[in-house]
């Protein structure tokens, strides 16, 4: 089936050539027999068109499998209990594990999995969709900037390349306060990425700010105050899980901006010389002839990574693992990947 955009913008030029023809026959106005059983039924098509879309981009559906929970919960006590001398804590570990052997029915399995964590850098996945569905849409222009931009939010994490994908995404900038009239317009703007996920299903989410070094000032620090508590921006393992799940099996926006975004989190886990989100986190876990793609987010208090993995022997899952409070431990992570490596070879 042709790509849902793709349909809608032959038909919105259609039914322009359309209307220009019968406009430059009849000046007057088109003939009213043909006008009025005509459009109706061209704008309830082009209105199906996009609820097809929308349908397809949120068609994704999860199998519960108790042997998949098995694994998760396995791997979640047994990481509790060798970090307890640590004081890692139930509450401070959330994971979800898709099992992508069967992409076309995905099983799902999840510790904590709806509890709401600030994500760090792993926010920038999300930004990454939404851009690329803006530029799909036309809602964004195409541009060198906006890719260099794009490419180093996620390849390198640098907080102000997504600083400048917020702001096009959103129509808004950081700045100076504004009065409080301006400022309710300027924080319906910075929801936009919001509605697309929750128009698309997703839930528990926060997806309005913008990644701090030092801090938010002015009216980024206004919209803080002001919105409590989605003062910050929150996801869940299982969100996390289902965008990268999307993206690997090509269902994110449409099966070529899935591949672009696929590009840019391609890891080098064996390459010495590689950035840490490659290297560090899941990657550090991985056996020979694996394959990574993944976003890492760190902070003072936080330590996650979203992976997506193949292996050698034809096992393919996406793992998302959150911790908190042990933001400056490199060995939680690697420790859960390599349990659930283990079970998924060599089932328990």
């Amino acid at each position: 089936m042709a790509d849902g955009s793709a349909v809608f913008k032959w038909l919105a030029g259609f039914s322009f050539r359309l209307a220009a023809g019968c406009a430059a026959r009849n000046p007057a106005g088109m003939n009213r027999k043909f006008r009025a059983p005509f459009f109706p039924v061209l704008l309830l098509f082009i209105a199906l068109v996009n609820c097809a879309r929308a349908e397809a981009s949120a068609s994704l559906e999860f199998k519960a499998s108790l042997e998949l929970q098995a694994i998760v919960d396995r791997t979640a006590r047994e990481t509790v209990a060798r970090f307890a001398e640590k004081k890692l804590e139930t509450n401070q570990l959330a994971l979800t594990l898709v099992d992508l052997r069967n992409p076309a029915g995905p099983a799902r399995a999840s510790f904590r999995g709806d509890v709401q964590v600030y994500p760090a850098s792993v926010i920038k996945m999300f930004y990454l969709a939404a851009a690329h569905r803006w530029l799909e849409d036309g809602k964004l222009p195409d541009s060198e900037e906006l890719r260099r931009a794009m490419k180093d939010m996620i390849v390198e994490s640098l907080n102000e390349a997504t600083g400048l994908i917020v702001d096009s995404l959103t129509d808004t900038t950081s700045g100076p306060e504004l009065p409080a009239d301006e400022l309710a317009k300027w924080y319906d703007k910075r929801n936009a990425v919001n509605r697309y996920f929750v128009s698309l299903g997703y839930q528990n989410i926060n997806v309005n700010r913008k990644p701090w070094c030092e801090g938010p000032y002015g009216r980024e620090k206004q919209s803080v105050n002001l919105h409590k508590p989605n003062h910050r921006n929150w996801l869940t393992t299982e969100a996390t899980a289902r965008l990268l799940t999307e993206i690997a099996t090509g269902r994110a926006v449409t099966e070529a901006r899935s591949r672009q975004m696929m590009e840019l989190l391609a890891r080098r886990p064996f390459d010495t010389n590689s950035e840490g989100q490659s290297r560090e986190y899941t990657g550090a876990a991985l056996p020979a002839g694996a394959k990574l793609w993944s976003k890492a987010g760190w902070t003072s208090e936080t330590r996650h990574d979203a992976a997506y993995v193949e292996l050698s022997g034809g096992e393919k899952f996406v793992l998302v693992t959150f911790t908190v409070g042990h933001a400056g431990d490199k060995d939680i992570i690697p420790a859960v990947a390599r349990s659930v490596i283990q079970q998924l070879i060599q089932p328990p």
